[in-house]
């Protein structure tokens, strides 16, 4: 019998956290220390922030920066990933819970100068 050796897949390197993952401001436009683009997303749906903590916008910016430094930006996808995997629904309504987080901290934060 001939055996077949399958390729092992290679892990793609991590990103590197972005500043607005970090909770930074992004240079070249006007943004908020909580900007939702860039996917921070990502690591406040990782956080153990949960909706009865009643977040504040310091809390949010913590959970994200925290979450980013212990998983790194691979880490917060991969965590997600599996939740939606796992746990869809629960994941799925987690996701709008953030999202809608999201738009609220960064209309209430006042914008940086780039």
């Amino acid at each position: 019998m001939s055996r077949t050796t399958i390729p092992r897949r290679t892990r793609a390197p991590a990103r590197s956290a972005t500043p607005a993952a970090a909770g930074h401001a992004v240079t070249g436009r006007a943004a908020s220390p909580l900007d939702p683009g860039d996917g921070w997303c990502e690591a406040l749906f990782a956080s153990a922030l949960q909706p009865s903590d009643r977040p504040t916008a310091e809390m949010i910016t913590e959970a994200i920066g925290r979450t980013v430094r212990r998983l790194g930006a691979g880490g917060c996808v991969s965590r997600m990933a599996q939740e939606f995997g796992d746990h869809p629904e629960a994941a799925a309504g987690r996701m709008r819970w953030v999202r809608q987080l999201a738009r609220a901290a960064a209309a209430a934060a006042p914008p940086l100068a780039a």
